[in-house]
């Protein structure tokens, strides 16, 4: 009997990595047997990471960061971005009754938002290495990302209706003047205030850091038209804005 047992567990254990080793995303099939291919399985994937289906993630899947790779880099990303921003313009020229006495305010994230990472992570498989904090900021240091284009015009069209810009970045205090020299380099100035993580700030995650922010410029009198960020934990959390808006970015997750 015991020696029956014995071969049936080693049996089953052989299978097992078997059985592993033959699930391959290009053998997958729908429920209504339709076969997906990694193209299908990617944009899913990309698809559920903007509708914060998917988060926390540490990495891009590795069978997906050539499809997040192409992405960043073509079309569709700078058509969905120019998309994401010409809504905040709509909404600004229809829904917002501006008092324009210095407290009607917008809210910009700055990486991703003002400013591309996107060749940072070209040296990382667009996020599929695991982030490095030291070598980014590093990059970030050099004061070299190019401006989002779309999101240069968006802030120079609120600026020019005399909408307070706020900068809210999840950069540390150190890289203060570092991104002070990016932004203006690329066409970025006027801005109201430059809001960085100082060390007492760096234990809290993102989102609660940015919401303690809006709270005190809340209480400062500000009335908060509009954020613009790539990261939920940019845009959520209380108080928040009347409206909401959210720039595409699969390569990595903020909390």
């Amino acid at each position: 009997m015991r020696k029956s047992l014995v071969h049936s567990l080693v049996f089953m254990c052989l299978l097992i990595p078997l059985a592993v080793a033959d699930w391959n995303i290009l053998n997958q099939k729908t429920k209504r047997g339709l076969k997906i291919s990694l193209k299908n399985y990617c944009e899913a994937w990309r698809m559920n990471v903007e509708l914060h289906n998917i988060r926390g993630f540490e990495v891009v899947p590795e069978e997906c960061t050539e499809y997040i790779g192409k992405y960043m880099k073509g079309t569709q990303y700078s058509v969905d971005s120019q998309r994401t921003t010409e809504e905040c313009l709509v909404y600004v020229s229809t829904s917002c009754n501006l008092i324009k006495d210095g407290k009607d305010a917008w809210i910009f994230d700055i990486d991703d938002t003002l400013l591309s990472t996107v060749p940072y992570y070209k040296d990382n498989l667009y996020g599929g290495k695991k982030l490095n904090l030291t070598s980014l900021e590093e990059w970030m240091s050099k004061s070299k990302a190019k401006a989002l284009d779309d999101s240069l015009k968006l802030f120079n069209a609120l600026k020019s209706r005399g909408i307070q810009i706020i900068l809210i970045s999840s950069r540390r205090e150190h890289l203060r003047s570092a991104t002070i020299d990016n932004l203006v380099n690329v066409g970025y100035y006027g801005w109201t205030s430059l809001i960085m993580r100082a060390p007492a700030n760096e234990l809290v995650s993102v989102q609660k850091y940015k919401s303690d922010v809006r709270k005190q410029l809340v209480n400062n009198g500000y009335r908060i038209w509009g954020i613009l960020g790539d990261q939920y934990s940019s845009i959520q959390g209380p108080p928040s804005s009347i409206r909401t808006f959210k720039l595409p970015n699969p390569m990595y997750y903020v909390a």
